[in-house]
């Protein structure tokens, strides 16, 4: 396999990920308050979305590169 039908395999892949899972989280923590000894932390829970446009956008394109990776030429 050539470099281009594997980032075409891997677009297809990350593509479809993106658009069943919509998105993801996660978990950050930042110091509030430092006063000597003690320490106050706060805990945010960010998200972020994937726009599905973007996640089409990224099947399409692999397979673009899954068909042009596969010629001969």
């Amino acid at each position: 396999m050539n470099a281009i039908r594997i980032t075409g395999i891997v677009l297809i892949v990350l593509g479809l990920a993106g658009f069943f899972t919509g998105g993801f989280s996660f978990t950050k923590d930042t110091t509030a308050a430092k006063i000597g000894p003690i320490e106050l932390t706060v805990k945010e829970k960010q998200s972020i979305t994937i726009p599905q446009w973007l996640s089409m956008g990224a099947v399409l394109l692999g397979a673009v590169a899954l068909v042009m990776g596969g010629r001969k030429p």
